[in-house]
């Protein structure tokens, strides 16, 4: 698929998504988590990321989006962004597209923006998962283009939280994985970012609303630089807003 289709479908589902006026929002949540972490493979070996995250579910699907800001030890400030719109089959025909597991087909995009032309468009469909335990796991099977590499490539994408509890103590486990393909000069990567938090907010009466924890980073060939592989756990707080 050429760059222009990926465009196409990335900025279609943009406009019909949950971002534009496509009737009542059903549920949003934010956040804001602040990470500090040492020993990065590419760039400064010290920095501390504060990241802002939206997300929710309308009447024709959901949006998520984040935007990462790292703090650099000589002061520079560096941002990243994505944004990930996605359609469900299921309101848009008003069918039950439910299968053993699977909760919900959708179609779903998303665009990677950050400092120095960093670009990539991705484009593809995912399913929603109903297992025991789980708020959400979310599969996502991508085409992926990075305007500056040749050629196009796949991507995996995954996202996940679960709720838990040891000993009277409230915890979150959650994370993502995007398993790519390589691409031009960038060879295959897999990054894993799992998170295992403490809701510390359940002690001063703010249940579900601060947590303090690990988030744990392992990148295999990090951007694609083959032998780079980068394995980083980083100290995050993460204030729910909504």
């Amino acid at each position: 698929m050429s760059r222009m289709l990926l465009s196409c479908l990335c900025v279609s589902i943009l406009s019909a998504s949950p971002a534009g006026a496509d009737g009542p929002i059903r549920w949003h949540s934010e956040n804001v988590q602040i990470l500090k972490g040492f020993n990065y493979e590419l760039g400064p070996e010290e920095r501390t990321i504060i990241t802002v995250e939206h997300a929710h579910t309308s009447d024709i699907g959901d949006l998520f989006l984040f935007t990462d800001f790292t703090f650099e030890p000589d002061g520079d400030i560096q941002a990243y962004g994505e944004i990930t719109p996605r359609l469900s089959l299921s309101r848009l025909t008003g069918r039950d597209w439910r299968a053993g597991v699977v909760s919900d087909v959708l179609l779903a995009a998303n665009y990677e923006r950050g400092e120095g032309g960093v670009e990539r468009y991705l484009a593809g469909a995912a399913i929603d998962l109903d297992i025991e335990g789980f708020r959400f796991v979310r599969v996502h099977a991508f085409l992926r283009d990075d305007p500056s590499r040749s050629g196009t490539t796949g991507q995996l994408s995954i996202a996940w939280n679960r709720p838990f509890e040891i000993g009277g103590e409230a915890f979150l486990a959650e994370g993502f994985a995007d398993l790519a393909g390589a691409e031009g000069n960038g060879v295959a990567n897999q990054l894993l970012v799992p998170r295992l938090l403490w809701d510390i907010g359940a002690h001063h009466g703010a249940a579900g609303r601060v947590y303090l924890g690990l988030e744990w980073q392992y990148w295999h060939n990090k951007f694609g630089v083959d032998g780079v592989t980068e394995s980083v756990p980083q100290i995050q707080l993460k204030w729910v807003l909504h």
